[in-house]
């Protein structure tokens, strides 16, 4: 326990909750019902987006309001829902906003559906010098750039694209806790053991139990994407399935996006979470998964899944890259909770990506 009456660690569903009924998470609208996950909330689109010329920072100097007056191109009503287009920069006023103690801190990631569908999205502060991240004691709005890298998406009023933790202390795990916490609760199945800071992830390029199927690659001058409705849309007119053809390998193209999937099982178990984040930027020039968070039970076979495997947003940067089975792509973070959850992960919630294997955005009907 903190000195200040906050517990240390990464907070789960009751703290946000009570983080809520103190004042320090304020919001225009009533919480949605499913809104608090087992260790992260959602954050929902305000009224209106704006389109403006490049992505910022406000820096130390200026509000957000004041930067987007100055950079804006054009006003976006999100009421009755709006298509917001490819390769375009846009910032929406969310609906939540913080007023955090001062020993409690946040970060926001995009949620998976968002990653999965190539939708880059950041949440900024006033007077930030970067970018996901909320200091301890912040005070003040919160903005979402969204920019849709391969799919133009619509979006309306409480569209649920990003998501936060909140967390008080030093929450992440040492090396030697990682160690320990595998040997107890298998982090990994079918991997290594932790690396130093985090557990490895690899890539499978077999497809073995999918019948080779070992992703899925964008295609262009697809339809629009609607962010709130799950299960509508055909994989064939927005994917083009990759498949196993003997030598255990992908090349990845420039400016293209793939869905691959990790060749381990990922478990996190009730009394931690987990985030993802890149490996080494020196072993290869491609980027992996927007969307890191990983909450408590992920995987977890008291909440319906043993083992899932972790799906990865992939894309290369400036030149092709190729990429071998088994090539570590990332590795798992994972913290301490401030306190046992009262909910996990899992079915019971409706979880979409409980006892996963290689899955694309709820958006779509299953494939094949």
């Amino acid at each position: 326990m903190s000195t200040t009456g906050w517990p240390q660690g990464v907070f789960p569903a009751r703290l946000i909750e009570k983080l809520h009924a103190e004042g320090a998470i304020a919001s225009s609208r009533d919480f949605d019902a499913d809104q608090v996950q087992p260790a992260s909330l959602d954050l929902r689109l305000g009224n209106v987006a704006y389109r403006v010329r490049s992505s910022f920072l406000p820096g130390p100097a200026h509000s957000m309001a004041e930067r987007i007056e100055a950079l804006t191109l054009h006003e976006i009503d999100l009421t009755k829902g709006a298509v917001l287009e490819r390769g375009c920069v846009y910032l929406v006023p969310l609906q939540e906003s913080l007023s955090l103690p001062p020993e409690v801190s946040a970060s926001a990631n995009p949620k998976s559906s968002t990653g999965r569908l190539d939708v880059f999205t950041r949440v900024i502060g006033d007077r930030a010098r970067g970018f996901d991240q909320m200091p301890k004691g912040y005070h003040g709005p919160l903005y979402l750039e969204v920019s849709p890298r391969t799919f133009p998406v619509l979006v309306r009023t409480g569209s649920r694209l990003s998501q936060m933790r909140f967390r008080c202390g030093d929450t992440r795990l040492t090396s030697s806790e990682h160690q320990a916490l595998h040997a107890s609760d298998t982090l990994v199945i079918g991997g290594d053991l932790p690396v130093d800071g985090g557990v490895a992830l690899s890539i499978d390029l077999l497809g073995e139990g999918r019948d080779g199927l070992i992703g899925f690659r964008s295609k262009r001058h697809t339809a629009v994407i609607d962010v709130d409705k799950k299960s509508a849309l055909d994989v064939l007119d927005f994917w083009e399935p990759l498949y196993s053809r003997g030598r255990p390998e992908l090349t990845l193209d420039p400016d293209e996006f793939y869905i691959l999937v990790s060749h381990e099982a990922v478990h996190v178990p009730p009394s931690h979470a987990a985030e993802m984040v890149p490996f080494d930027p020196l072993v290869g020039e491609f980027r992996v998964h927007y969307a890191g968070f990983f909450d408590p039970g992920f995987g977890h076979s008291l909440a319906g899944g043993t083992g899932s495997r972790a799906v990865l947003e992939v894309r290369s940067r400036e030149v092709p890259f190729l990429l071998g089975h088994k090539q570590i792509i990332g590795r798992l973070i994972y913290e301490s909770l401030a306190e046992t959850p009262d909910r996990l992960y899992g079915s019971a919630l409706g979880s979409n990506y409980q006892a996963q294997t290689l899955k694309l955005s709820k958006h779509f009907k299953p494939f094949p």
